[in-house]
């Protein structure tokens, strides 16, 4: 006999049951079940005492269960009407999955018979089944069916893996599943040239599919750094491990390097070439997207060209908490753009531009208050550079001709995959930066971090994303190398997390995906590379 708690109602059961079959006693969907602070799929059996609590919409987890079992699904469908095309996911694209064909174009009708099969698999609402097998086992199916990329993947696999079955159908998704096909009723899958999109319900949009919204800048940018990741054979984790064991990576590190040097040279052509016109350089990313340390190298880079620019700190103009607008909770809402005094900011940087002499602000965080520098003056060749959330927002930038403004995303691209079906998030390429980055200059622990990266990420899609068509240029700060190195950081920060804590999940996610990586010393990693404003030791800090 033993205890199961859900909510305040508590059970006795005499024999295991299943999750799946307790969740039925409550209303709403459910996707998975925290227990015992572990997260499990709706299959499992519970045998022993536990705290349950069932996970709908409103988390996280349970719609990465749900994007992990639709590209489970849209594979299987293919197995069925196209069992030679060859599939490989990316990341994600106007809020949804891209995928494409590797070994043969696709077409709409293609996609159209594929979605009628994903309609026929869901309506039969057929089990998908967790089976552990040795690696051996398994490995030895995917060299039948020819899928090498996932063969030399598991062999950084130490332990057995969960392989999931579905009408005859095998695969491994690194990741949790739903218990049937039933479960995944809600969903868009379409042609997107020269691949298609699944798009899904998302946490950020309470549990529904965001309204799309199509991005051809963002997956120009992708695809780049797909082709580049394939060019320098580092598409695969397997492959950039290889590099790793095989003593190459001095120079797997300098070419991921040169690309960052390459993008500045090219930034610095466009604005030498433009200089007479551009007079404001916006600079906007998501949180740890390197914004600090690209700044400072674009500065260089312009100073090479006798450019001499101007950096302005937005963080100056955030007004006095007490006049900024309310969040839905009611508390101040400082990520809102109206939080800053865009009239003062818009004042100073016109008149600036107009050759007047200005007084800036500096926020004193001893006395709470701005306080003015000597005024100062700027020539024509000397364009202002700002950076912040708002950056490419016009709104804050109202004053300030459109011809007059050159705007600049930055943000990590990451086109690596663990294999063909499982690419890596780039989400958790900036949470790992910041998890690694606030430990060890904002004394700022990773649960604490872990407990803000939902409203960070809230801020981004209401702030930042809808911008990014904007963009007169797209920087892609992703260094290849950089979780190699990252690893050994994010480890030691991460296994500081308590088993009862509540971010105990994430972390053990995180976990389990950096073990797949070989270390690189950061020795190797240049005192100006981005990657250093995370680790530390930059040559920017001082």
């Amino acid at each position: 006999m033993f205890k199961v708690t859900v909510n305040q109602d508590q059970y006795t059961f005499d024999e295991s049951i299943r999750l799946e079959k307790l969740a039925s006693h409550y209303e709403g969907t459910f996707f998975a079940a925290k227990v015992n602070n572990r997260l499990r799929e709706l299959s499992y059996e519970l045998d022993s005492d536990a705290l349950v609590e069932f996970l709908d919409h409103r988390y996280s987890d349970s719609f990465r269960i749900y994007a992990t079992s639709m590209r489970y699904l849209v594979s299987l469908a293919f197995s069925r009407v196209y069992p030679h095309v060859q599939l490989k996911f990316s990341n994600s694209i106007a809020m949804g999955i891209y995928g494409r064909a590797i070994n043969m174009t696709l077409t709409p009708p293609m996609i159209e018979n594929v979605k009628k099969e994903l309609y026929e698999l869901i309506e039969a609402n057929l089990p998908i089944i967790r089976k552990k097998v040795s690696i051996n086992k398994i490995s030895k199916y995917y060299a039948e069916k020819g899928h090498i990329d996932k063969v030399e993947t598991l062999k950084y696999r130490k332990e057995k893996v969960n392989i999931y079955e579905c009408a005859g159908y095998l695969n491994y998704m690194y990741g949790y599943m739903v218990p049937s096909t039933g479960y995944l009723k809600e969903f868009e899958f379409f042609y997107y040239a020269p691949g298609f999109l699944i798009r899904y319900p998302r946490v950020e949009a309470k549990g529904t599919i965001p309204e799309f919204s199509d991005s051809p800048s963002f997956l120009r940018v992708l695809n780049k750094a797909e082709q580049w990741a394939i060019n320098c054979d580092s598409d695969m984790i397997y492959k950039m491990n290889r590099k790793i064991e095989e003593n190459h990576e001095v120079e797997f590190v300098n070419m991921c390097e040169t690309k960052h040097n390459n993008q500045l040279c090219e930034l610095g052509n466009i604005i030498e070439k433009n200089i007479d016109n551009i007079r404001l350089i916006a600079i906007a990313g998501p949180s740890s997207s390197g914004k600090t340390t690209f700044s400072r190298r674009l500065e260089i880079e312009l100073l090479t060209r006798s450019i001499k620019p101007l950096m302005i700190s937005i963080d100056n103009y955030y007004l006095p908490k007490g006049e900024a607008p309310l969040d839905e909770f009611g508390k101040p809402d400082l990520e809102h753009v109206n939080a800053l005094d865009l009239e003062l900011f818009n004042k100073n940087i016109a008149e600036l531009i107009d050759g007047a002499a200005v007084s800036l602000p500096i926020y004193d965080f001893m006395i709470k208050e701005r306080i003015y520098q000597a005024p100062i003056t700027i020539g024509p060749h000397n364009p202002i550079i700002i950076e912040g959330i708002h950056a490419l927002n016009d709104v804050l930038t109202s004053f300030i001709p459109a011809h007059e403004k050159f705007k600049i995303y930055i943000s990590p691209f990451s086109q690596i995959n663990i294999d063909y079906h499982n690419p890596i998030n780039l989400t958790d390429i900036r949470l790992l930066r910041r998890i690694v980055r606030d430990l060890q200059f904002r004394n700022t622990s990773p649960e604490k971090t872990l407990s803000m990266w939902s409203s960070v990420r809230r801020g981004e899609y209401k702030w930042i994303y809808p911008f990014i068509e904007n963009a007169d240029y797209i920087y892609n700060s992703e260094l290849t190398y950089e979780l190699a190195v990252m690893k050994k950081h994010a480890m030691t920060a991460l296994k500081k997390i308590p088993a009862d804590s509540e971010y105990y999940i994430q972390a053990n996610r995180l976990i389990k995906f950096l073990k797949y990586f070989k270390d690189i010393d950061d020795y190797l990693v240049p005192c100006n590379s981005i990657l250093r404003e995370f680790i530390g030791k930059s040559v920017f800090e001082h």
